[in-house]
């Protein structure tokens, strides 16, 4: 059932944000490096969301506790702190969104486990600055999702109660971290979620193919 909503926190990559290209292209030019074939965006874009430990096990099948993993994930991402806008922008429809949302004075967040050297300069370049009441990364507080306290912290920062804040994210972390908070919470089921996995067993409190999608669960 929809609650009355006060306020909304979107999580960003595959939510918020189509970062996919330029995640998918510091994974390209990794594997470029060791004269490996690049992958195409189809095989990448599920993967988007799940950092270094998703890109690198579909680009090169190492994941954490690999003795290389921590010097190629510091490739990887200092790739993409070279390269982390040069294709991404707000998904289709968001736009209108943030419109609707600012225009019925409903303030809005972002809660997102990327680290702030790569949040920081995104919402810059993305013009979200000055829009979004809080933004909180993944280094913000010392624990992230699916803990519950980043969620905590944006209602707090935004004094609001969790009950009455929706959050829209496109993976189970972000599921559980709402549900552990007490927010309502909906899918975005157009973000970076891999074919093997089922959104509908996460229990969600709704799903959503297109952003706009969103503005239904508004008062």
């Amino acid at each position: 059932m929809k609650k009355n909503i006060n306020a909304v926190l979107f999580d960003l990559d595959g939510t918020l944000v189509d970062t996919a290209g330029d995640l998918g292209n510091a994974l390209n030019l990794v594997l470029q490096a060791r004269s490996l074939p690049p992958l195409s965006q189809n095989i990448i874009r599920p993967m988007a969301g799940r950092g270094c430990n998703g890109l690198l096990k579909i680009g090169l099948d190492i994941a954490e506790g690999h003795p290389e993993y921590s010097l190629l994930c510091e490739e990887l991402l200092n790739y993409y702190a070279k390269h982390a806008c040069d294709t991404t922008v707000l998904f289709a429809g968001m736009e209108q969104v943030l419109n609707q949302l600012e225009k019925t004075r409903t303030p809005w967040g972002i809660v997102t486990n990327k680290p702030m050297r790569f949040t920081t300069p995104l919402i810059e370049f993305l013009g979200l600055s000055n829009k979004a009441a809080c933004v909180i990364s993944g280094d913000t507080l010392s624990k992230s999702k699916p803990h519950p306290d980043q969620i905590l912290h944006a209602c707090d920062l935004l004094g609001i109660s969790p009950a009455t804040c929706l959050f829209v994210g496109d993976s189970e972390v972000d599921v559980l971290a709402s549900k552990a908070a007490g927010s309502p919470v909906v899918t975005a089921l157009y973000g970076y979620i891999p074919a093997e996995e089922n959104p509908h067993h996460w229990n969600a409190d709704g799903y959503i193919n297109h952003p706009e999608e969103i503005l239904s669960w508004l008062n």
